[in-house]
């Protein structure tokens, strides 16, 4: 559907429901690429021309065709949601090794379709290993394996990690709410406001994923707040895309400056409370080391 341009110097840019200032940040700060790119993508056409190649083949060519084309269209499938879970572990500090292996599983996937494929065209045993275990050696060189081990969870209460996890995951979903919320309005000011308000959430949220301990202060932050902004989105979105009013459209955005400037400050009081963890530690080893006899200068 075509959309009106929006902008600093479209006509309606100058809205003092949502003038910005330099000083702002822009709603592309941590805008992030989806990791799935075109050589992930690329693998859903073998299993199509293998599907396609085997109609003339007869019942049971047909029959084999297919399931060489499931285990390659699988392979493609799993490698993508590998990829992407991956990133999530990259762009983490802490973080856990995905529970199920599925950039290993894709590489199995697609070398038992390759194997198909080929015995497809070479009955046989030594021609379909070949190329399956080949298959399986380029597709981990081209795309690596997942990760392994968990990464900076040291000395970090696993089951606080859970629930940090749960209520991050709750956050996240209500955040996608309202996104496709606003997307009804069909105003792209809005969503660039409700995009930097999510930018804005994400770091309270990396906040405490690396302390857990933090949980109990943000909770109410990322569960209480963030669905009442999701419910008050909903309600912009059946108003506005009805009756484009400019007063709902300044008062929800209004509302997100509000709600944005109370994640900011909660935040920095979560680093400035993390920091001050830390310094009591350092004074309290210290103080130990100074009844040892270890001076330090």
């Amino acid at each position: 559907m075509a959309r009106r341009y929006g902008g600093k110097f479209s006509p309606d840019g100058t809205d003092p429901g949502t003038a910005t200032t330099g000083a702002e940040t822009s709603h592309y700060r941590g805008a992030k690429v989806d990791p799935v790119g075109a050589r992930s993508n690329v693998l859903f056409v073998p299993p199509i021309v293998l599907a396609a190649t085997s109609l003339g083949d007869g019942a049971a060519g047909l029959a084999t065709g297919l399931i060489g084309a499931g285990a390659l269209l699988l392979g493609a499938w799993l490698l993508r949601d590998g990829l992407r879970a991956q990133a999530l572990y990259e762009e983490r500090r802490v973080a856990r090794r995905p529970a199920i292996p599925r950039k290993l599983l894709a590489a199995g996937a697609a070398g038992i379709g390759v194997a198909i494929a080929a015995w497809k065209s070479e009955p046989g045993l030594v021609a379909p290993v070949i190329y399956g275990l080949s298959a399986i050696a380029l597709h981990v060189g081209a795309f690596g394996i997942d990760p392994m081990s968990d990464k900076g969870m040291e000395g970090i209460d696993t089951f606080q990690q859970d629930r940090v996890a749960r209520v991050v995951d709750e956050a996240r979903t209500y955040l996608d709410a309202m996104e496709d919320a606003v997307r009804r309005a069909d105003d792209r000011q809005v969503e660039a406001r409700v995009e930097r308000f999510r930018s804005k959430v994400s770091e309270m949220i990396r906040t405490v994923e690396e302390d857990p301990r933090d949980l109990s202060a943000a909770r109410k932050y990322l569960g209480v707040y963030l669905m009442g902004a999701r419910d008050a989105a909903v309600k912009f979105a059946d108003i506005y895309s009805r009756t484009q009013d400019r007063g709902a459209k300044s008062d929800f955005v209004m509302l997100l400056t509000d709600l944005e400037e109370g994640f900011s400050q909660k935040n920095r009081k979560l680093l400035l409370d993390n920091n001050a963890d830390l310094t009591v530690e350092i004074d309290v080893l210290r103080e130990r080391l100074q009844r040892e006899g270890v001076r330090l200068d």
